[in-house]
C-alpha cells in the first residue's frame, strides 16, 4: 500500500487488523527503508517539542512497486555500499 500525507509518500507492506481500530494506520519507524518518516511532517508538539508523528492524516492507496522516495534511497544506499572496500 502506498501511505500518502500532504508531506510525501511511502509504499508499504499492509496487514488488516481488528487489533486496531478503523480509521488508524500503524507502522514502525525504526528502518530507514521503510519511509515511514517521509509522511510525517515537521511539527511538534508544543509542550514537549517531541514530532508530532502520532497525529499525522495519511490516506492509503494500493500499489504495486516502491516509492519514488524508496528507489533513490536504494540507489543512494548501493552507492554507498559501493564506497566500502571489498
Amino acid at each position: 500500500m502506498a501511505v500518502r500525507s500532504r508531506a510525501g509518500e511511502t509504499a508499504l507492506r499492509a496487514q488488516l487488523t481488528e487489533r486496531i481500530q478503523p480509521g488508524v494506520v500503524y507502522t514502525t519507524f525504526h528502518h530507514p527503508e521503510s519511509g515511514a518518516n517521509v509522511v510525517t511532517t515537521e511539527n511538534s508538539d508544543w509542550a514537549t517539542n517531541c514530532p508530532e508523528y502520532k497525529v499525522t492524516a495519511v490516506q492509503l492507496v494500493k500499489v504495486a512497486a516502491p516509492s519514488e522516495w524508496q528507489r533513490r534511497f536504494g540507489d543512494f544506499t548501493e552507492k554507498q555500499h559501493d564506497l566500502l572496500p571489498k
